[in-house]
């Protein structure tokens, strides 16, 4: 789901902000990070931009055809009154 990438860049970015007395340890901090937010980010549900964006579409593809079949019903609706009035 998420790159490899990414988590190394934000556990380089949480070892930096630490105080100057531990980044003698920087490195091994970076890897405990690293598997933290890994682990973290992979219990939590989530989905990619890519995957959001698609379904997007398709709910505003559903949402535009279910709009259609309520203006259809409508008016199935309003040609049978008109037929019952008419009968």
């Amino acid at each position: 789901m998420f790159d490899s990438k990414f988590f190394e860049a934000l556990s380089k970015k949480l070892s930096d902000v630490l105080p100057d007395s531990l980044h003698g340890v920087k490195k091994d901090l970076e890897k405990n990070f690293h598997s933290v937010l890994q682990s973290a980010f992979a219990k939590l549900d989530l989905v990619t931009r890519d995957e959001f964006d698609v379904q997007i579409k398709v709910l505003s593809k559903t949402r535009l055809k279910l709009e259609n079949l309520i203006e259809q019903v409508a008016k199935l609706e309003e040609e049978k009154k008109h037929k019952k009035k008419g009968a």
